[in-house]
Protein backbone atom coordinates (compact mmCIF):
# COMPACT_ATOMS: atom_id res chain seq x y z
CA UNK A 1 0.00 0.00 0.00
CA UNK A 2 1.46 3.36 -1.02
CA UNK A 3 1.62 5.57 2.05
CA UNK A 4 1.06 8.83 0.16
CA UNK A 5 -2.38 7.80 -1.09
CA UNK A 6 -5.53 8.86 0.74
CA UNK A 7 -7.59 5.69 1.11
CA UNK A 8 -10.93 5.55 2.95
CA UNK A 9 -11.16 1.98 4.21
CA UNK A 10 -12.96 2.12 7.56
CA UNK A 11 -14.53 4.51 10.02
CA UNK A 12 -11.92 3.89 12.72
CA UNK A 13 -9.30 5.73 10.66
CA UNK A 14 -10.90 9.12 11.36
CA UNK A 15 -9.93 11.30 14.31
CA UNK A 16 -12.15 14.04 15.64
CA UNK A 17 -9.91 16.66 14.04
CA UNK A 18 -10.18 14.92 10.68
CA UNK A 19 -13.96 14.73 11.04
CA UNK A 20 -14.17 18.45 11.81
CA UNK A 21 -12.10 19.22 8.72
CA UNK A 22 -14.14 16.89 6.53
CA UNK A 23 -17.46 18.33 7.68
CA UNK A 24 -16.22 21.86 7.07
CA UNK A 25 -15.10 20.84 3.58
CA UNK A 26 -18.49 19.21 2.96
CA UNK A 27 -20.23 22.44 3.96
CA UNK A 28 -18.10 24.17 1.33
CA UNK A 29 -19.15 21.57 -1.23
CA UNK A 30 -22.78 22.49 -0.64
CA UNK A 31 -21.92 25.94 -1.96
CA UNK A 32 -20.04 24.43 -4.91
CA UNK A 33 -23.16 22.49 -5.88
CA UNK A 34 -25.40 25.51 -5.36
CA UNK A 35 -23.29 27.52 -7.79
CA UNK A 36 -23.17 24.83 -10.47
CA UNK A 37 -20.02 22.85 -9.62
CA UNK A 38 -16.40 23.56 -10.53
CA UNK A 39 -13.60 22.19 -12.71
CA UNK A 40 -11.06 21.57 -9.93
CA UNK A 41 -10.45 17.99 -11.06
CA UNK A 42 -10.97 18.28 -14.78
CA UNK A 43 -9.11 15.47 -16.54
CA UNK A 44 -9.28 13.12 -13.54
CA UNK A 45 -11.08 9.78 -13.88
CA UNK A 46 -12.96 7.82 -11.23
CA UNK A 47 -13.66 4.09 -11.59
CA UNK A 48 -16.75 2.84 -9.77
CA UNK A 49 -16.44 -0.91 -9.23
CA UNK A 50 -19.59 -2.28 -7.63
CA UNK A 51 -19.91 -6.00 -6.93
CA UNK A 52 -23.19 -5.33 -5.07
CA UNK A 53 -26.23 -3.33 -6.09
CA UNK A 54 -26.37 0.34 -5.17
CA UNK A 55 -28.35 3.45 -5.97
CA UNK A 56 -27.41 6.24 -3.54
CA UNK A 57 -23.76 5.37 -2.97
CA UNK A 58 -22.78 4.77 -6.58
CA UNK A 59 -24.73 7.64 -8.07
CA UNK A 60 -23.70 10.14 -5.39
CA UNK A 61 -20.02 9.25 -5.92
CA UNK A 62 -20.45 9.62 -9.67
CA UNK A 63 -22.32 12.90 -9.23
CA UNK A 64 -19.55 14.07 -6.88
CA UNK A 65 -16.91 13.43 -9.53
CA UNK A 66 -18.94 15.19 -12.19
CA UNK A 67 -19.57 18.19 -9.93
CA UNK A 68 -15.79 18.46 -9.47
CA UNK A 69 -15.16 18.44 -13.21
CA UNK A 70 -13.92 14.87 -13.53
CA UNK A 71 -15.32 11.88 -15.39
CA UNK A 72 -16.44 8.38 -14.44
CA UNK A 73 -15.95 4.89 -15.85
CA UNK A 74 -17.02 1.63 -14.29
CA UNK A 75 -19.69 -0.98 -13.81
CA UNK A 76 -22.68 -1.31 -11.51
CA UNK A 77 -22.52 -5.11 -11.71
CA UNK A 78 -18.86 -6.01 -11.49
CA UNK A 79 -19.62 -9.56 -10.37
CA UNK A 80 -21.11 -10.21 -13.81
CA UNK A 81 -19.60 -7.56 -16.09
CA UNK A 82 -15.93 -7.65 -15.10
CA UNK A 83 -13.21 -10.25 -15.50
CA UNK A 84 -14.06 -11.54 -12.03
CA UNK A 85 -16.55 -13.81 -13.78
CA UNK A 86 -13.57 -15.31 -15.65
CA UNK A 87 -11.75 -16.01 -12.41
CA UNK A 88 -9.57 -12.90 -12.19
CA UNK A 89 -8.56 -12.10 -8.62
CA UNK A 90 -9.63 -8.85 -6.98
CA UNK A 91 -5.98 -7.86 -6.68
CA UNK A 92 -5.34 -8.26 -10.40
CA UNK A 93 -8.50 -6.32 -11.24
CA UNK A 94 -7.37 -3.44 -9.03
CA UNK A 95 -3.87 -3.44 -10.51
CA UNK A 96 -5.35 -3.08 -13.98
CA UNK A 97 -7.90 -0.40 -13.05
CA UNK A 98 -5.18 1.62 -11.28
CA UNK A 99 -3.66 2.20 -14.70
CA UNK A 100 -6.90 3.58 -16.10
CA UNK A 101 -8.08 5.93 -13.37
CA UNK A 102 -7.11 8.33 -10.59
CA UNK A 103 -9.41 7.05 -7.85
CA UNK A 104 -11.32 3.80 -7.33
CA UNK A 105 -14.66 3.57 -5.52
CA UNK A 106 -15.45 -0.05 -4.71
CA UNK A 107 -18.31 -1.97 -3.15
CA UNK A 108 -17.73 -5.66 -2.55
CA UNK A 109 -19.48 -8.63 -1.01
CA UNK A 110 -16.56 -9.62 1.22
CA UNK A 111 -15.44 -8.06 4.49
CA UNK A 112 -11.96 -6.61 4.11
CA UNK A 113 -12.08 -6.38 0.32
CA UNK A 114 -11.33 -2.65 0.33
CA UNK A 115 -8.21 -3.19 2.38
CA UNK A 116 -7.06 -5.87 -0.04
CA UNK A 117 -7.65 -3.51 -2.93
CA UNK A 118 -5.74 -0.66 -1.31
CA UNK A 119 -2.77 -2.96 -0.67
CA UNK A 120 -2.10 -3.25 -4.41
CA UNK A 121 -3.62 -0.04 -5.79
CA UNK A 122 -1.56 2.78 -7.29
CA UNK A 123 -4.43 5.22 -6.74
CA UNK A 124 -6.72 5.98 -3.76
CA UNK A 125 -9.39 3.42 -2.90
CA UNK A 126 -12.65 4.56 -1.30
CA UNK A 127 -14.64 1.82 0.43
CA UNK A 128 -18.29 1.98 -0.66
CA UNK A 129 -19.24 -1.00 1.51
CA UNK A 130 -17.60 -4.36 2.13
CA UNK A 131 -20.15 -7.08 2.81
CA UNK A 132 -21.42 -6.99 6.38
CA UNK A 133 -18.27 -5.20 7.51
CA UNK A 134 -18.20 -1.43 7.11
CA UNK A 135 -19.62 1.44 5.09
CA UNK A 136 -17.46 4.39 6.19
CA UNK A 137 -18.70 7.01 3.75
CA UNK A 138 -22.30 6.31 4.78
CA UNK A 139 -21.34 6.77 8.44
CA UNK A 140 -19.63 10.05 7.60
CA UNK A 141 -22.73 11.42 5.90
CA UNK A 142 -24.86 10.13 8.79
CA UNK A 143 -22.73 11.99 11.32
CA UNK A 144 -22.69 15.10 9.13
CA UNK A 145 -26.49 14.96 8.96
CA UNK A 146 -26.81 14.64 12.74
CA UNK A 147 -24.53 17.63 13.23
CA UNK A 148 -26.55 19.71 10.74
CA UNK A 149 -29.95 18.67 12.06
CA UNK A 150 -29.28 18.50 15.82
CA UNK A 151 -26.50 21.07 16.02
CA UNK A 152 -23.82 18.89 17.58
CA UNK A 153 -22.54 15.35 18.02
CA UNK A 154 -21.31 15.65 21.58
CA UNK A 155 -24.01 14.45 23.93
CA UNK A 156 -26.13 12.85 21.22
CA UNK A 157 -28.59 10.16 22.26
CA UNK A 158 -29.20 7.72 19.42
CA UNK A 159 -31.21 4.53 18.97
CA UNK A 160 -29.83 2.21 16.29
CA UNK A 161 -32.63 -0.10 15.27
CA UNK A 162 -33.06 -3.22 13.16
CA UNK A 163 -30.38 -5.42 11.62
CA UNK A 164 -27.37 -4.65 13.78
CA UNK A 165 -25.47 -7.85 13.01
CA UNK A 166 -25.21 -7.50 9.23
CA UNK A 167 -25.90 -3.75 9.14
CA UNK A 168 -22.49 -2.35 8.20
CA UNK A 169 -23.74 1.24 8.45
CA UNK A 170 -24.46 0.75 12.15
CA UNK A 171 -20.96 -0.60 12.75
CA UNK A 172 -19.30 2.32 11.00
CA UNK A 173 -21.51 4.98 12.60
CA UNK A 174 -20.74 3.54 16.04
CA UNK A 175 -17.01 3.92 15.32
CA UNK A 176 -17.48 7.52 14.14
CA UNK A 177 -19.54 8.47 17.21
CA UNK A 178 -16.80 7.07 19.45
CA UNK A 179 -14.88 10.28 18.71
CA UNK A 180 -17.41 12.39 20.60
CA UNK A 181 -18.18 13.11 24.26
CA UNK A 182 -21.11 11.95 26.35
CA UNK A 183 -22.66 9.83 23.57
CA UNK A 184 -25.34 7.29 24.46
CA UNK A 185 -26.28 4.50 22.02
CA UNK A 186 -29.33 2.27 22.37
CA UNK A 187 -28.86 -0.87 20.26
CA UNK A 188 -32.35 -2.19 19.53
CA UNK A 189 -32.76 -5.39 17.54
CA UNK A 190 -34.27 -8.86 17.35
CA UNK A 191 -32.26 -11.47 19.23
CA UNK A 192 -30.68 -13.05 16.14
CA UNK A 193 -29.27 -9.80 14.73
CA UNK A 194 -27.76 -8.15 17.79
CA UNK A 195 -24.80 -5.79 17.57
CA UNK A 196 -21.57 -7.82 17.19
CA UNK A 197 -19.26 -8.23 20.16
CA UNK A 198 -16.35 -6.67 18.27
CA UNK A 199 -18.32 -3.42 17.95
CA UNK A 200 -19.18 -3.47 21.65
CA UNK A 201 -15.54 -4.09 22.56
CA UNK A 202 -14.53 -1.00 20.58
CA UNK A 203 -17.19 1.07 22.33
CA UNK A 204 -15.91 -0.19 25.67
CA UNK A 205 -12.34 0.73 24.75
CA UNK A 206 -13.46 4.25 23.84
CA UNK A 207 -15.61 4.68 26.94
CA UNK A 208 -18.87 5.07 25.00
CA UNK A 209 -22.06 4.29 26.88
CA UNK A 210 -24.50 1.89 25.26
CA UNK A 211 -27.25 -0.56 26.08
CA UNK A 212 -28.94 -3.41 24.24
CA UNK A 213 -32.71 -3.61 24.41
CA UNK A 214 -35.65 -4.95 22.48
CA UNK A 215 -38.05 -2.13 23.39
CA UNK A 216 -38.02 0.86 21.03
CA UNK A 217 -41.10 2.47 22.58
CA UNK A 218 -39.32 2.69 25.93
CA UNK A 219 -36.50 4.89 24.62
CA UNK A 220 -38.32 6.78 21.86
CA UNK A 221 -39.10 9.80 24.03
CA UNK A 222 -35.54 10.31 25.26
CA UNK A 223 -33.48 10.15 22.05
CA UNK A 224 -32.23 12.78 19.63
CA UNK A 225 -31.87 10.38 16.70
CA UNK A 226 -33.71 7.25 15.66
CA UNK A 227 -31.47 5.45 13.17
CA UNK A 228 -33.64 2.82 11.52
CA UNK A 229 -32.18 0.08 9.29
CA UNK A 230 -33.53 -2.50 6.88
CA UNK A 231 -33.56 -6.20 7.76
CA UNK A 232 -31.24 -7.33 4.95
CA UNK A 233 -32.75 -10.51 3.56
CA UNK A 234 -29.82 -11.07 1.21
CA UNK A 235 -27.31 -11.45 4.06
CA UNK A 236 -29.11 -14.09 6.12
CA UNK A 237 -27.93 -17.71 6.01
CA UNK A 238 -31.52 -18.98 5.69
CA UNK A 239 -35.07 -17.76 5.14
CA UNK A 240 -35.93 -19.01 8.62
CA UNK A 241 -33.37 -16.72 10.23
CA UNK A 242 -34.57 -13.78 8.14
CA UNK A 243 -38.17 -14.33 9.19
CA UNK A 244 -37.12 -14.38 12.85
CA UNK A 245 -35.69 -10.88 12.44
CA UNK A 246 -38.21 -9.20 10.14
CA UNK A 247 -41.21 -7.08 11.08
CA UNK A 248 -40.30 -6.28 14.68
CA UNK A 249 -39.70 -2.52 14.63
CA UNK A 250 -41.82 -0.27 12.42
CA UNK A 251 -41.56 3.51 12.50
CA UNK A 252 -45.09 4.79 12.02
CA UNK A 253 -47.19 7.74 13.16
CA UNK A 254 -47.87 6.09 16.51
CA UNK A 255 -44.17 5.74 17.25
CA UNK A 256 -43.49 9.28 16.04
CA UNK A 257 -46.02 10.54 18.59
CA UNK A 258 -43.75 9.20 21.34
CA UNK A 259 -40.68 11.06 20.08
CA UNK A 260 -39.61 14.58 20.97
CA UNK A 261 -40.43 17.44 18.62
CA UNK A 262 -36.73 18.22 18.14
CA UNK A 263 -35.65 14.64 17.34
CA UNK A 264 -34.99 13.20 13.88
CA UNK A 265 -35.39 9.89 12.06
CA UNK A 266 -32.56 8.66 9.84
CA UNK A 267 -32.28 5.62 7.57
CA UNK A 268 -29.37 4.70 5.27
CA UNK A 269 -31.94 3.45 2.72
CA UNK A 270 -33.33 1.62 0.88
CA UNK A 271 -36.26 0.97 3.17
CA UNK A 272 -38.48 -2.08 2.91
CA UNK A 273 -41.52 -1.31 5.06
CA UNK A 274 -39.74 -0.46 8.32
CA UNK A 275 -40.70 3.24 7.94
CA UNK A 276 -44.23 3.84 6.72
CA UNK A 277 -44.91 6.35 3.95
CA UNK A 278 -47.07 8.37 6.34
CA UNK A 279 -43.94 9.39 8.26
CA UNK A 280 -42.39 11.07 5.20
CA UNK A 281 -44.34 14.29 5.68
CA UNK A 282 -43.18 14.68 9.29
CA UNK A 283 -40.46 17.37 9.47
CA UNK A 284 -38.47 15.04 11.74
CA UNK A 285 -38.14 12.55 8.87
CA UNK A 286 -34.62 13.50 7.77
CA UNK A 287 -33.67 10.45 5.68
CA UNK A 288 -34.06 12.10 2.28
CA UNK A 289 -32.05 15.12 3.47
CA UNK A 290 -29.55 12.59 4.79
CA UNK A 291 -29.21 10.97 1.36
CA UNK A 292 -28.63 14.39 -0.23
CA UNK A 293 -25.81 15.04 2.23
CA UNK A 294 -24.04 12.00 0.78
CA UNK A 295 -23.19 14.06 -2.28
CA UNK A 296 -21.41 16.74 -0.26
CA UNK A 297 -19.47 14.30 1.92
CA UNK A 298 -18.36 12.27 -1.09
CA UNK A 299 -17.34 15.40 -2.99
CA UNK A 300 -15.12 16.34 -0.05
CA UNK A 301 -13.62 12.83 0.10
CA UNK A 302 -12.98 12.66 -3.64
CA UNK A 303 -11.43 16.12 -3.59
CA UNK A 304 -9.11 15.12 -0.76
CA UNK A 305 -8.15 11.84 -2.43
CA UNK A 306 -7.38 13.48 -5.77
CA UNK A 307 -5.63 16.50 -4.28
CA UNK A 308 -3.21 14.25 -2.42
CA UNK A 309 -2.06 12.16 -5.38
CA UNK A 310 1.67 12.38 -6.01
CA UNK A 311 2.22 10.55 -9.27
Amino acid sequence: MKSNLYHVLGAKQFSRTELDELFEASKGMEEVVRTGGNRSHQGSIMTTLFFEASTRTRLSFEAAMNRLGGSVIGTENAAQFSSAIKGETLEDTIRIISGYSDVIVMRHTEIGAAKRAAAVADVPVLNAGDGAGEHPTQALLDAYTIQKEIGQLDGVRIAMVGDLAYGRTVHSLSYILANYKDVMIHYISPENVRIPNYVKRYMDEKGIRYEETGDLNEVAGSIDVLYQTRIQKERFPSLEEYEKASGHFIVDEELMSLMRKDSIVLHPLPRAGEITDAVDSDPRAAYFRQARNGLYIRMALVDKALSGINR
